[in-house]
């Protein structure tokens, strides 16, 4: 990989419409290399692991504008603590999840932006709400009221060609404006984060309007 971390976000932006929120995926990622993102204009970043998370939060606790996005798999256990550190949760993915997400933001008054996992075609190595599954479940979603609902999100499985992921994100935003148009009081469909280093540009092409690159800014992680 060429160039240095400043020099990639600054190809990566110039492929990405201005509404497209850059969100620099930093699992593994030491914190010097997170602050040259920084230095480079990133204020978004993903961990998936709240302990890796923790840690880093403390490092960087000079940079008060940041914004941290969890998008790993949220084991229940590890709910209390990814609403205390995070600001935005992609991976809300079950029924089950949200209630509990929403039973213990009320709790510590917060109010995290969520987006729902949606598994558009069959996975079983992927987490989230098949789209009748969604759809069969938004009732009880809309009556949360310490979860703002902001969107959907979406991974695709391994082996798709460009035509199939891409219809896979047409799918995703397809069921966005159907949730759109069910009236809900409190869901909103404003973001629909999709798109990793190996397939942002067909999920920009989609509407996507969150992507989270890791590998394409950083290089290979070391495990």
């Amino acid at each position: 990989m060429t160039g240095s971390i400043a020099e990639r976000i600054a190809n990566i932006r110039q492929q990405l419409p201005p509404s497209v929120r850059l969100i620099a995926v930093t699992k593994q990622v030491s914190v010097e290399a997170m602050r040259e993102a920084y230095a480079a204009g990133i204020r978004d970043f993903g961990e998936s692991r709240t302990q890796e998370a923790e840690a880093k939060l403390a490092q960087l606790s000079d940079l008060p504008d940041l914004n941290w996005h969890f998008i790993g798999h949220l084991q229940s256990n590890k709910v209390k603590k990814a609403l205390e550190q995070f600001q935005w949760i992609h991976s809300c993915d079950s029924l089950k999840l949200a209630q509990r997400l929403d039973r213990l933001a009320e709790e510590l008054s917060l109010q995290p932006k969520v987006c729902l996992q949606v598994k558009i075609v069959p996975d079983p190595d992927k987490y989230g709400w098949t789209a009748p599954e969604l759809l069969s479940d938004l009732p009880e979603l809309d009556t949360y009221k310490s979860l703002q609902i902001r969107g959907l999100m979406t991974i695709l499985p391994l082996g798709l060609s460009q035509q199939e992921a891409l219809q896979v994100f047409e799918d995703t935003r397809k069921l966005a404006d159907k949730i759109k148009q069910q009236n809900c009081s409190h869901l909103r469909m404003e973001e629909l984060s999709m798109g990793m280093s190996g397939d942002y540009p067909l999920a920009v092409q989609a509407g996507s309007t969150m992507v989270r690159l890791g590998r394409i800014i950083f290089g290979e992680r070391t495990a």
